[in-house]
């Protein structure tokens, strides 16, 4: 009993040296894990998600409203640029991990902290959601709302492996882009946002490229329609699982300061220190 204190109490102690550490390399971080804060946090998990799913099912919408002059290529192009920006304007914030799995392969990763995660999840729903509503308020339920369904003649199975795979892929660049040794700063979006449009433009005939259990769940709880939902949940969360495994093996285990500042959302410690009116924070984008 005594030794599991003793334990305990060494574990502390470490721990607690281990977070001054970061405080110093990141004096943001006492902010930001500031309880009375995560509301901001969370608003900007909605804010993101509903941006992103209406720019996804919305390329959906109007391509049927118009007869189809939205083309598939602009249809898949449009939600990576969308990441691109989102991320740029509010990475600093929440870390804009706009999609559930993102912020579970986090949490696996221990850079991302689990009393966050319910909170995280129930935001990129809801975003996601109001999303899908404001579309059908417009425009009524055209296009299936952008619903995300396997292509014709495609298996669920099928659609779900190529879900997996792409989502293997999205939540490796993600991380790779954001650990210590590889991270790129802002241009972390880039490679992100490259990434869901190259995925888009080969595979959204087969499963629609979603890569997102929320922006697959909005449409389809709006219509009423989960027939296909179980692809998209049980696809991109194996592929999460996955990119963790691929991740350990290349970098080994997570909580370094680049995957840290990037899945909570921290601004650039140099641009804190020296908090020059003339550069604004440098985010440290994450998916």
């Amino acid at each position: 009993m005594q030794l599991d204190q003793e334990t305990q109490a060494v574990r502390a102690h470490a721990a607690s040296r281990r977070r001054a550490v970061l405080a110093l390399e990141f004096p943001s971080i006492l902010e930001f894990d500031d309880p009375a804060l995560e509301w901001r946090r969370l608003f900007s998990e909605l804010l993101g998600t509903f941006l992103l799913v209406l720019v996804g099912a919305g390329g959906g919408v109007v391509g049927a409203l118009s007869h189809g002059m939205i083309s598939r290529a602009a249809a898949v192009t449009a939600p990576g640029l969308t990441v691109i920006a989102i991320i740029l304007f509010m990475g600093a914030v929440s870390g804009a991990h706009l999609n559930p799995v993102v912020t579970i392969a986090f949490t696996l990763r221990r850079d991302f902290p689990c009393r966050r995660v319910p909170g995280y999840l129930i935001a990129q729903l809801v975003g996601a959601t109001l999303a899908c509503l404001f579309l059908r308020a417009l425009f009524g339920k055209v296009g299936m709302l952008g619903a995300t369904e396997p292509g014709p003649h495609i298996h669920n199975w099928q659609a779900m492996l190529i879900e997996l795979v792409l989502t293997a892929g999205l939540v490796s660049t993600i991380l790779g882009t954001a650990s210590r040794a590889q991270n790129v700063g802002a241009l972390s979006a880039l490679g992100v946002g490259a990434y869901i449009i190259l995925a888009g433009l080969w595979s959204s005939p087969v499963s629609s490229a979603s890569m997102n259990p929320a922006r697959s769940f909005a449409p389809d709880l709006v219509i009423g329609d989960f027939r296909h939902f179980w692809v998209y949940l049980v696809g991109p969360l194996a592929g999460a699982l996955i990119a963790v495994g691929f991740a350990w093996i290349l970098r080994g285990p997570g909580g370094d300061p680049g995957g840290l500042a990037a899945a909570r959302g921290m601004l650039d410690p140099a641009d804190v220190d020296a908090a020059k009116p003339s550069s604004g924070p440098e985010q440290r984008p994450s998916g």
